[in-house]
């Protein structure tokens, strides 16, 4: 029904205020997962969009000022891993992601969010796109904002949780992260549900 509606929206509206949505952080065992929204202005392009898997860090960091300049508007928000631990880790990207939406300064017309599902009670049209932030700008600024704003994130745990190596491998399953699991246990930030922290558990 979403993608029914947004479609002719998109067609017939082209001055519609349209929000990308992206997320970083599902994948690894610590840290929130962080969502962005971002409503791009059609006057003011940035050049070098794309998937923030594909930049570099230099990249991304270089990209993430420039969009928060030039965005209509934008926003980024989190859930937390505890959050992760009750609800499970789609239900709490969705979260994030409506947190996000929630947050923008103007309200969008419509939304684009990259993947395959989408959150519930949203408040706009909305249509998912598999791969968006190679498609779509306004997704793949929503993906540089997430991406920049967790690496951040992580490297200010490294130093609350010193040890782990977070602002290496921010998170993510590393054979380095495995042995600092096994030698430390888990800390405040890992997700406790996520099968190699309830191993280091155990």
């Amino acid at each position: 029904m979403r993608t029914e509606l947004f479609q002719p929206l998109a067609e017939t509206m082209p001055s519609l205020l349209t929000c990308g949505v992206d997320e970083a952080g599902r994948g690894p065992w610590a840290g929130p997962v962080t969502a962005a929204a971002v409503i791009l202005d059609p006057g003011r392009p940035i050049a070098g969009l794309t998937d923030s898997k594909k930049l570099s860090e230099a990249a991304r960091d270089r990209l993430a000022p420039e969009i928060r300049a030039r965005a209509l508007a934008w926003a980024v928000a989190e859930a937390s891993p505890e959050e992760i631990d009750r609800f499970n880790i789609r239900e709490a990207t969705f979260l994030a992601m409506t947190r996000a939406i929630a947050a923008l300064a103007r309200a969008p017309g419509a939304v684009l969010i990259d993947g395959n599902a989408l959150p519930k009670n949203l408040p706009a049209p909305a249509r998912a796109i598999v791969k968006g932030d190679l498609t779509e700008p306004a997704i793949s600024a929503a993906s540089i904002l997430a991406k920049t704003h967790r690496d951040a994130q992580m490297k200010a745990f490294c130093t609350e949780h010193p040890g782990y190596g977070f602002s290496q491998h921010k998170g993510y399953g590393t054979a380095a992260h495995a042995e600092a699991l096994t030698r430390l246990g888990p800390c405040a930030i890992h997700r406790m549900t996520f099968a190699p922290v309830r191993r280091a558990l155990a």
